[in-house]
Parts: C-alpha cells; structure tokens; sequence
C-alpha cells in the first residue's frame, strides 16, 4: 500500500507539471490577442470626431438644412451643411429620418436644488433671511438628483439654476446637465443676480390665487431697501478705492453684503427681477434707470399689458410657467399664454422656463403653448434656444447649431415642440449622453411584469 505522503507528493508534482505546460500555451496566444486589439483599436473611430450625417438639420439661426451634415470635433461644432467631406476615423451616426435640433435651455430652475418639494430635507434652494447676494446655486446643486436625467431625455442640455426666497435670494448658474460633480456642470457660476419681488397672487379677493390685486406698497418698501443696499455698495467701492490711492486712509471693514454686489452696481452682472403686476414692471423699470443696473424680467404675468414700455426700456423676460391660472381673473383664463405672444410681438425677447424641477422636462410644450396661442412657431423654438443664449450673452457658445460654437445637439423624430416626438440621442459638450432615467426604468419595471403574467 502506498503511503498517503508519497501520493500528496505525486498529486504536487502533476499539477505544477500541468500548470507550467497550461502557461507554457498561454504566452503565444496573449502576443496575438494583444496583435488582435491594436488592430482593431486603428479601425476603431477616433476620438473627438463625429459626423451626423442625413438630417434635416434645423440651426435656429439659418435656413433649414435638408438630409445635411453635421461634424463635431472634440465638443465644438466643425462644421454644418450639406456634401460634407467626412474626416477619416470620425464616428458617423446615420439620421435620415431625424431631425436635429439645438439642444435646449431652461431659463429659470430649481433643477439639482430641489428633488422633493414636500421633504425639507431635499429642499435646498433658500437661505435664511432676506438679503443673501452671497449665496450661489452652485454650492446647493445635487448633480445627481433624478430630475436631471428626465429633463435631460426630453432634450433639454442647460439650465439656468436659481435661489429662491427674500428681497436678494442669490447668484443663478448656468449649468449643463451632464457630469459626475457640480463644479463639473458649470458653464457659468455666476450667472445672474436674483431679485425677488412681492407677488400678484393671493391678496384682497386672492382665494386660491384668483383675483389678487397687486401689491404696489410692498414693491415700493422692496424697491427702496434695494436702493439703499446699492448705494452703500457703491459707497463701500469708493473708500476702498480712496484707501488704495492714499495710504495713511483706513480700508474699509469688510462687508460681505456690499461687496457680493458690487459686480451689480458695476454693470458686470445683470440682476433677475422676479416682478409680476403691471404696476410693479413699471416701477421696476424706472428703478432700472436710475440705478443704471442690467436687468432680466422673470415671470411678467402681466407683461402684456406695458409690453410697449417693456420693449421701450429693453428689458427681455423670461416667461413662467404655463401650467398655472391667470393670477388675476379679470384677465382672462388666456392671460398667461397670450402674455409670451405679444411681448414677442411688440419686440421683447423672450425666453421660456420651467420654474420648477419636476416640470424642466415639460420646457418645450411651454413654448408649444404659447405657439397654440400664437406665437410664431420659429420664435417659440428660439425662445428655448437662442433667446435664452442672447439673454445671458452667451450665444457665441451655445444656442444654435453654427460652427465653432458647442456641439449641444438634440436627434428627434419629428418637431421638437410637439407631444409625441420621440428623442432619439442627445449630445452635450460632443458627448453623447444616456438617456435612461427614472421614467425608462419603471417602463422597463412593468413591461417586464406584464411578460411573466
């Protein structure tokens, strides 16, 4: 009988016999899968280069371009027309049958500050207090709020995210909706101040919002702490200036209020003015004037009803939402969607928004809205593409599709402001992005349910 030592030994040997031979056949094989991936990487499409190729493009800016090219190198636009010559290695994604858009702005959002409007934990969109020029949306956002991705499905690739609440909730940013941190989101930081003054709604007769009368006396007391704020800006920025020239004065102590506002008195950044009621747009233009500060209109329910002074002052307006009621009733239950078409006719730029997270999705049908009313139809398509770039003075990057500015490109399978278009790919920045979201993943939940049945 042979001892269990000497058979241990055997089974030792045999495996490492067996394990050198295995290693022995590996080595060659190894050299040609590695031959196999270099030559397949040479095949492989570079980098940076895409060509969308078949399209019925549509640059906002321009004539229509039927079964046209689009080349994109790195995450600028190279190149839009027809009988392109393609670079060689570039990716070609065929679009016959698509259309390709602008991808498009939101204007004014909570987006990536708030995700559950009725759980203050994930409400994060104000600060305390009523005067916070210091506070910056970007610091708040979530960038990986569930919002994002929807919104993002629907087309839209930036938004314009702003604090709320007080007489100065805060610096806006200008953000894309794609990235893994919020700093990595930016466009713009600071974008623009914001301003928010008393509402329309609720007031004498203002049940549920219906017949409030606006409330003058309140806008004239926000409207003076507001000049009082600017003028000890302005008087802060002189005694710093008066000690730089002259030593042996004392700097002044620092003021973080003022100094948050002194690109605002210094007209290097504009100043968003929530302002509803006619009254108040009135008097908010003339406090525009004399303190010779820039300025957005936000909201403007009753815009249409001073568009001539509006259009006069040159002050463009970001609309609210549409999915609301006429906060006056006396107006009209079609008081908000005419609103945006005859300020557009009367020449104010204007430019949609969602104004909530859970509606940036929704941005196109807004300006659908207003078209069903009236609005031309290529004005409403520039009014969540161009209008809202020119508002913030970027539309030499984005806002249209034209050479040398980012490749933002939306592929749909009809018009972009229509209910039943489907969108096929989104690009941000030259990148395709997924579009699976929150809304995809219950569809897939359920159809995979109604299979096991």
């Amino acid at each position: 009988m042979i001892p269990d030592t000497i058979k241990i030994s055997n089974w030792k040997k045999i495996s490492i016999l067996v394990l050198m031979i295995f290693l022995i056949n590996l080595q060659p094989a190894r050299s040609l899968g590695t031959e196999r991936v270099k030559q397949e990487a040479v095949a492989e499409p570079q980098p940076g280069l895409l060509a969308i190729v078949n399209a019925r493009i549509v640059p906002v800016v321009g004539e229509e371009i039927p079964a046209g090219t689009i080349l994109v190198e790195n995450e600028k636009i190279k190149a839009v027309g027809r009988n392109l010559e393609i670079p060689t290695g570039a990716r070609i994604i065929e679009a016959g049958g698509l259309v390709a858009y602008p991808g498009m702005i939101d204007s004014y959002s909570s987006l990536g500050l708030v995700e559950i409007s009725g759980v203050a934990a994930t409400v994060d969109n104000r600060e305390t207090g009523r005067i916070n020029p210091q506070v910056k949306a970007i610091e708040a956002l979530k960038y990986d709020s569930m919002h994002i991705p929807i919104a993002r499905a629907n087309g839209i690739v930036a938004a314009v995210v702003a604090p709320s609440g007080g007489l100065i909730a805060g610096q806006s940013t200008l953000v894309k909706l794609n990235g893994w941190t919020n700093r990595e989101m930016v466009i713009k930081e600071s974008l623009a101040m914001v301003v928010e003054l008393p509402g329309i709604r609720g007031g004498r007769r203002g049940f549920m919002g219906l017949g409030g009368q606006p409330a003058a006396v309140s806008t004239d007391r926000a409207l003076a702490e507001l000049k009082e704020l600017l003028a000890k800006a302005r008087m802060y920025e002189k005694r710093r200036e008066q000690a730089a020239r002259n030593l042996l004065l004392p700097q002044p102590e620092f003021d973080e209020t003022s100094h948050c506002l002194l690109p605002v008195v210094k007209g290097e950044l504009p100043v968003i003015f929530a302002v509803h009621a006619d009254r108040d747009i009135i008097q908010t233009i003339k406090f525009v004037q004399e303190e010779k500060i820039r300025a957005i209109f936000y909201q403007v329910e009753q815009g249409f009803k001073v568009a001539d002074e509006i259009k006069k002052a040159g002050i463009p307006c970001i609309i609210g939402s549409l999915y609301d009621q006429p906060p006056v009733w006396e107006d009209g239950y079609d008081s908000l969607f005419l609103n945006p078409v005859v300020l557009n006719k009367a020449g104010v730029k204007i430019a949609f928004s969602s104004s909530s997270p859970s509606a940036a999705k929704d941005l196109p049908y807004h300006a659908a809205k207003a078209a069903a009313f009236g609005l031309e139809r290529k004005e409403a398509l520039k009014a969540v593409t161009i209008y809202p770039a020119e508002i913030f003075g970027l539309d030499q990057i984005m806002g249209s599709l034209e050479p040398g500015k980012l490749a933002n490109i939306v592929l749909a399978d009809g018009d972009l402001l229509e209910l039943g278009t489907r969108i096929e790919k989104v690009f941000i920045e030259g990148r395709e992005v997924d579009l699976s979201n929150r809304y995809t993943e219950l569809l897939e939940k359920f159809r995979k349910r109604e299979k096991e049945k």
